[in-house]
């Protein structure tokens, strides 16, 4: 659900203007203020607040959990002249949301995302069990990269640990993708270890670290960016099959 929050009577006709144009529900002066707006947030509406910045930070403050699960967050002037992307602009589809706004509106869009002036760049890292086939690999690979609403075509280079460097499946992948097939060694994928969103002690025990695919996701997103010295993330968390973990990675160019 859509909110548009208002708090004086300025705001609240703009607000009954933007929503009739978005199908929005208004709230003017929600009563009691912190606990309705924020339970709304925790349910995950879309919220448009007419209001000065510092109040919907310290309104919603208590409940912010992650970029990647909060739902996006606008700020708008009473007279409608300007247009923020607050929270969740970049994975919670806010500046999308502004966008849309600003043009309807003919306001002017703030946003201060970096990553919308910089090119991502994809990794996919994989672990298996040996001799796992290609068209496994792909299987998994493919459910993954549409998971993560992206495309085989936008991968830079398929990534595992280095006793996986002679895993025919993987090279063979790599190949018919036409992007590089690159290989870590433990020490170079314990740099990554504290990023992990699914580290296991099995794992570790078996091949020293706490995770093949997101550890190699992580390090070869870092590295096609800026030979090494990029900030990486993971855009998809470990995916398994029967045979097979994916992972991807991602960071930016700068």
């Amino acid at each position: 659900m859509l909110r548009i929050i208002s708090l004086t009577d300025a705001g609240l006709a703009l607000a009954q203007r933007l929503a009739s144009m978005l199908e929005a529900t208004v709230m003017h002066q929600p009563k009691p203020f912190s606990q309705s707006l924020q339970q709304a947030f925790k349910q995950g509406d879309q919220l448009i607040f007419i209001c000065a910045t510092g109040i919907v930070v310290r309104t919603l403050a208590p409940v912010l959990k992650s970029k990647q699960t909060d739902p996006p967050v606008l700020v708008l002037d009473e007279r409608g002249e300007f247009v923020i992307p607050l929270l969740s602009g970049h994975e919670g589809g806010a500046n999308q949301l502004a966008a849309q706004v600003a043009q309807l509106l003919g306001a002017q869009l703030v946003s201060t995302t970096a990553h919308a002036y910089q090119q991502p760049v994809y990794t996919a890292g994989m672990g298996c069990e040996r001799h796992c086939s290609k068209a496994d690999l792909l299987l998994l690979l493919e459910q993954s990269v549409a998971t993560a609403g992206i495309s085989l075509h936008q991968l830079s280079a398929l990534a595992s640990i280095d006793i996986k460097n002679d895993e025919i499946g993987l090279i063979e992948l790599a190949a018919q993708l036409q992007i590089p097939f690159l290989c870590y060694s433990v020490e170079q994928l314990q740099e990554v270890a504290t990023q992990l969103q699914n580290p296991s002690d099995y794992v570790f025990k078996t091949v020293g670290v706490y995770g093949v695919a997101e550890s190699a996701a992580l390090v070869s997103a870092r590295s096609e960016a800026s030979r090494g010295s990029a900030v990486s993330e993971l855009m998809l968390a470990k995916q398994k099959s029967k045979v097979a973990t994916c992972a991807i990675g991602r960071s930016y160019k700068l």
